[in-house]
């Protein structure tokens, strides 16, 4: 992560946020008065919080865990050639 202060980022800012949308980067803005804050893509923030909402759900956690061991096994669901026709069409 990128760090910048703050004049740098305003007097930048147009070429700051075309960074951190462009590349995936967040940056972050120190202040000197006070807390400093990160810059980043709404997409990404938007993927941050899902993966916050899967990590902090213990019952997704547990169906990702039981998904894995049966992947390892081979003892899990498997689709049919019809359904994997179709999967593989998306």
């Amino acid at each position: 992560m990128d760090t910048v202060s703050v004049n740098q980022f305003r007097d930048n800012l147009k070429a700051f946020v075309e960074q951190a949308v462009s590349t995936h980067t967040p940056i972050k803005v120190t202040r000197r008065a006070g807390e400093a804050f990160v810059v980043m893509s709404a997409d990404d923030w938007e993927r941050e919080q899902e993966t916050l909402y899967v990590l902090q759900n213990s019952n997704l956690m547990k169906q990702i865990s039981d998904s894995t061991i049966t992947h390892t096994q081979r003892t899990g669901y498997t689709p049919t050639n019809e359904q994997m026709d179709e999967i593989t069409r998306i």
